[in-house]
């Protein structure tokens, strides 16, 4: 207990140093008084949000290959670090939109004290929600977080008439478009993962095949994703040639990997365990890819209200759009990288192995769902969360694994009532042969001993009450009730905390 809380007291030193090192740097690099105590504040609020950040958010990009053990949990720290900072850097881009998705009409604030007041309320509650998100174990939406907090403090201080609502509609339909898109594109390249390798009956046969194309595939969905996405600031492609691009990158891929897959599975055993294997490299490029790409677009939900501050402070009133300057995202980056550093564990842990067990092969269907369906809902015009993704892959492949657990413990049962008056040697034979038969084996298995039992097959009634029975929760229930019900209730909570804030600072500034 006391070693614990040492441990919590020097998180709280560190990050409390690297907010009094934003002060004194801000403060005796600021040219000007005018507005010098105001900017100071709304940097040590935008080094707060970034370390939230990567409290929070980073976790959804490595916590799939920790939970699979890709990746150790220090080592992934590392990864994320150095990529998230690098994507911050690099490709974080010159300007950002101060008033994040358009959603509320920044003509409507004539007054720029009021403007100002509005975007460090927003920074400060969206802040505010993921330290709280963090500390109750949630994943939730940074982006989802800021709009909640410049919608409330929005509507504080122009009216309802500020909101755009169709926007705000769009956002909330995301709520179920981003983790149902996430989960059955996790689903399904789980399912065929399973039909074309580990049901089959030599599946190192079939790995020497699937696994380079799957690489191929992953290939190009992370340098399509890399192409649209995370390098968009600095260069802006359209879909057909990043597609193009991503597809020779792709075919470049399968021609190097393809000889390294089959030597390598000519030194496995014949089981999935080893076949999982294979993953290992692969987990490891998607976490530093995604890493890369979130740091490029989500240091925005930190230094774009900051920069908004700075441009409004330095007398350029409401803007739309605000230039970066170097030290502004160089907080947003050095925040994600210590709130990773020194909270995210937490959430690495919950996103890797708490809410349903994962194994290499379902870590690399939620690394593919992450990067698809980005490239899809772009593509659609549809407004998704990463965060909203990676959790619902991490659901669908767990939800897929209770239905296939559960239908295969049904035909088990059906076996062994069509065997009832079969000595048990007999019965366990034809398990064993079962189990190992492939899946179209398995197929006519079940039909011949059907056709040719004289005992009645069992009725639909007995059917739903058998896979009540041999059901398997693989998926925590706790974690989706409490995961959901936060990510409900993000806009709604930072609206409401960032309109408080706005008539607490206007009350005092008054």
């Amino acid at each position: 207990m006391q070693n614990q809380t040492q441990k919590e007291l020097t998180r709280s030193g560190i990050g409390l140093l690297f907010l009094i090192v934003i002060i004194l740097s801000v403060y005796f690099t600021t040219t000007s008084s005018d507005g010098r105590l105001l900017l100071v504040i709304a940097a040590v609020i935008g080094g707060y949000m970034a370390m939230n950040i990567g409290a929070n958010d980073v976790a959804n990009n490595v916590g799939p290959a920790v939970g699979s053990q890709a990746l150790t949990l220090a080592g992934a720290i590392i990864i994320a670090i150095i990529f998230e900072a690098a994507g911050a850097l690099i490709a974080g881009g010159d300007v950002v939109s101060t008033i994040k998705k358009g959603i509320i009409d920044p003509s409507m604030i004539q007054d720029t004290d009021t403007f100002i007041w509005l975007m460090m309320s927003a920074l400060l509650s969206g802040a505010l929600w993921l330290n709280l998100a963090t500390a109750m174990g949630a994943p939730v939406s940074t982006t989802h977080s800021i709009v909640g907090g410049v919608l409330g403090a929005g509507i504080a201080a122009g009216g309802m008439d500020i909101a755009n609502w169709d926007k705000m509609a769009e956002i909330a339909a995301s709520w179920v478009i981003s983790p149902v898109m996430g989960g059955l594109i996790a689903a399904a390249f789980l399912y065929l993962i399973k039909r074309k390798i580990t049901y089959r009956t030599n599946k190192l046969a079939a790995a020497r095949i699937i696994v380079p194309l799957l690489l191929m595939a992953m290939a190009w969905s992370f340098s399509s994703y890399l192409l649209l996405k995370g390098l968009k600031h600095i260069w802006k492609v359209d879909f057909l040639t990043a597609a193009g691009i991503s597809v020779v990158i792709a075919i470049a891929v399968y021609i190097v990997v393809k000889p390294v897959i089959i030597r390598s599975a000519d030194t496995l055993k014949n089981n999935k365990e080893s076949i999982s294997q294979l993953f290992t490299i692969p987990l490891i490029f998607a976490a530093a890819f995604l890493s890369f790409a979130h740091g490029a677009n989500d240091v925005a939900n930190a230094v774009g209200p900051l920069a908004a501050i700075k441009e409004a402070v330095g007398g350029s009133g409401v803007t739309s759009k605000a230039s970066i300057p170097l030290w502004i995202m160089m907080i947003g980056a050095a925040g994600i990288a210590i709130g990773l550093a020194l909270y995210g564990p937490k959430l690495i842990k919950t996103v890797g192995s708490e809410i349903t067990d994962l194994d290499k092969t379902r870590a690399f269907c939620v690394a593919m769902a992450a990067s698809i369906t980005v490239i899809i809902a772009s593509q659609l015009g549809l407004p998704v969360s990463s965060t909203h993704i990676a959790v619902g892959g991490i659901f669908g492949v767990g939800f897929l694994r209770e239905y296939l657990k559960s239908s295969y413990s049904g035909m088990i049962e059906e076996i062994k009532h069509h065997h009832e008056d079969d000595d048990t040697v007999a019965v366990e034979r034809f398990l064993d042969e079962f189990d190992e038969a492939s899946l179209e084996r398995k197929s006519v298995m079940l039909k011949q001993l059907k056709e040719n039992s004289a005992k009645a097959h069992l009725m639909k009634k007995e059917r739903k009450q058998l896979s009540k029975v041999y059901k398997t929760e693989l998926v925590k229930r706790s974690h989706l009730k409490r995961i959901v019900a936060a990510w409900i209730i993000t806009v709604p909570a930072t609206g409401g905390m960032a309109a408080l804030i706005y008539f607490m600072i206007r009350g005092m500034m008054l």
